[in-house]
């Protein structure tokens, strides 16, 4: 956020200060230059975003498998501690009294497996039942531990990052405000060559040509530029994720010559904007904030590589 930082301070120098001799106002071009500086930077975040939404739902699917797990557990706990409680039963008729008995009756079997003693006594038995509920019930444990961590440290990231998008989003209104530069110029009704699905996937993306970009959108009136992907290669039958990152992995690897007419074509290092292949160098993509869906050529981001879904 050091750079954020130090685009809003550099912003705030060029505003009049009210006080003695105003200070001059900037011109297009140097705020055309700030809103595309911060503009990238919110788009980092809705990456990042976007992301975090991934691992969120991931975190939650472990939490329900370790929920069924740990119910299956209990059944089988309870078909475990009806033979131990027989044995021990046996026992207790023969006159001992010993851990099994304790255990067979207890009101919480889990908080004995918690004592060291107790463990002990179950690791010296030779009956595997015991063994592999005490196992199990550990396991059990963990796994419900874990899932809960991985949803707690989600939903704590995922405020984290709606923090910095406002900071950031709230400094690209102020340039924005100044600038008009909304046209895209362009026809959806630009022909594109091939019929299969990438190529019918980027018919449908461009009939969306003109439409608004709006941070974590998918369709079917505005988008994100992950969102916009996502939505056309739906319509075609093809589900993507909503995040760079895993579209990135979604098909195979392909190099800038080898690229076709809906082709995915990422940029920057950390894969944080995504585009469709036009042809001719160009791309189809939902550019940032304040800006619409749009033809551009590919030369003005860092090429990471192209990645053919279908």
């Amino acid at each position: 956020m050091v750079a954020i930082a130090g685009a809003f301070f550099a912003f705030t120098l060029v505003l009049p200060s009210g006080v003695g001799h105003a200070e001059p106002e900037p011109t297009v071009k140097e705020l055309k230059a700030q809103a595309t500086k911060l503009a990238n930077q919110l788009e980092q975040l809705s990456e990042q975003f976007n992301g975090l939404k991934v691992r969120f739902q991931q975190a939650q699917r472990a939490a329900q498998v370790a929920a069924e797990n740990a119910r299956r557990q209990e059944v089988a706990l309870q078909a475990v501690q009806q033979k131990v409680g027989r044995l021990a039963a046996d026992s207790y008729m023969k006159g001992g009294v010993d851990d099994t008995v304790a255990f067979a009756t207890a009101q919480d079997p889990q908080a004995m497996l918690d004592q060291a003693a107790t463990l002990h006594f179950f690791a010296a038995q030779d009956g595997t039942e015991v063994q592999t509920l005490a196992q199990a019930m550990q396991a059990t444990q963990r796994a419900r531990k874990a899932a809960q961590d991985r949803a707690n440290q989600a939903q704590s990231l995922k405020s984290e990052i709606e923090k910095k998008k406002k900071k950031v989003e709230a400094l690209y209104d102020k340039v924005r405000g100044k600038l008009i530069d909304r046209a895209p110029g362009q026809l959806a009704s630009l022909p594109v060559t091939g019929n299969g699905k990438a190529a019918q996937a980027l018919r449908l993306a461009m009939s969306k040509i003109g439409r608004p970009y709006v941070w974590g959108a998918a369709g079917p009136s505005t988008f994100d530029c992950s969102g916009l992907i996502m939505w056309a290669y739906q319509q075609v039958g093809i589900n993507l994720p909503h995040y760079t990152g895993s579209q990135w992995t979604a098909g195979t690897r392909i190099g800038r010559d080898e690229l076709q007419p809906g082709d995915l074509v990422f940029f920057y290092a950390d894969l944080h904007h995504v585009g469709m292949y036009v042809g001719g160098g160009n791309m189809l993509h939902a550019p940032q904030t304040g800006d619409v869906v749009k033809i551009s050529p590919m030369g003005g981001r860092p090429f990471a590589g192209g990645v053919r879904v279908a």
